[in-house]
């Protein structure tokens, strides 16, 4: 059988489909199964760092609110000629199923919304950083398929055997191309990124036991350099900061942060690290007994009884010969 040459793209009609009243978007349900994994796998590596177990649902719920916000807002801000023009339906901002949901925001986003829950309930932000980041590549990495769905994210003309098919009419698609062109896959190609980045993080973890913000930095050096060569080739029209490309802007500054981030906390901390939490205690299934009522406590009620007759003696009743 001849090698394919050409990738295919889903039929437009597979975007979304209906039950009953109810209208289902694959990107939405991709991005769903993103969530609901890397929670699972968040709360056992923190569980194994001594935990809470599911402590990471009270962490991801204003995370996720907050980082598709931001996700949303970011992509919005930096493609503004997508949605801001005459005759445009000012809703289509907020529609989050129809794709354009950039990274970068909903990290800032995520962000915010898990330092907030880690300073309320004593867990170190890094520490919860370092734990769900190869968690967040593999989110990352599945949320990708959606874009296949939805026919975006794809970059230059290619010849390549892997090139994808895309059905015009496409706005993405720059005018004057012939029918049949093919372009780069770049949602494929930051599929594998993220997921050989999750390789590269756990081998790394194994033979430095890197904490202390140190994995979340390698996270953002990996992550940030990736979507840097591959947001250069894409077609799609954003902002330019600095003469690159707002997304190329965000990644690069993502990158430098990871380098930083890197070098001051392993300057910082050589030791260790014993627990997430900040007064280092390890979670135990005592942690969330109830204290007891020392009036109804067994101990109490025997030094009740004992000074009773105690009193007793000392008042010389007959009551207590």
């Amino acid at each position: 059988m001849p090698a394919p040459t050409s990738i295919p793209s889903p039929p437009a009609e597979w975007a979304a489909f209906s039950i009953g009243p109810l209208t289902l978007h694959v990107y939405a349900l991709v991005i769903v199964l993103g969530i609901v994994f890397a929670v699972w796998w968040t709360n056992r590596r923190l569980t194994a760092r001594g935990g809470e177990p599911w402590i990471i649902i009270d962490i991801a719920v204003p995370a996720v609110i907050l980082g598709l916000l931001g996700a949303r807002l970011y992509h919005v801000a930096t493609h503004p000629a997508d949605y801001f023009y005459e005759g445009a339906d000012w809703w289509r901002v907020f529609a989050i199923w129809e794709g354009g949901n950039a990274i970068i925001g909903g990290l800032i986003g995520g962000a915010i919304g898990a330092y907030i829950v880690c300073r309320m309930r004593g867990i170190r932000f890094l520490s919860f950083a370092d734990a769900v980041a190869p968690a967040l590549l593999a989110a990352q990495a599945i949320g990708r398929i959606g874009n296949w769905f939805n026919h975006e994210l794809f970059g230059w003309p290619t010849d390549l055997p892997w090139g994808l098919e895309i059905p015009q009419p496409n706005a993405a698609i720059p005018e004057g191309l012939p029918a049949g062109t093919l372009f780069h896959p770049t949602f494929l190609y930051e599929m594998l990124w993220n997921l050989v980045g999750i390789g590269v993080i756990l081998v790394l973890e194994r033979m430095f036991r890197m904490r202390w913000g140190k994995t979340v930095a390698i996270y953002f050096i990996w992550y940030g350099v990736g979507r840097m060569m591959i947001e250069s080739i894409r077609v799609d029209y954003s902002e330019v900061i600095l003469g690159l490309r707002s997304n190329v802007f965000g990644a690069l500054v993502l990158a430098l942060i990871g380098v930083v981030l890197f070098i001051v906390q392993t300057r910082r901390y050589r030791s260790n690290e014993q627990s997430i939490y900040a007064d280092d205690h390890v979670w135990s299934e005592d942690d969330d007994a109830e204290t007891p009522d020392p009036e109804e406590s067994p101990v109490a009620v025997t030094a009740g009884v004992n000074e009773a007759v105690t009193t007793t003696d000392k008042n010389g009743s007959d009551e207590s010969k």
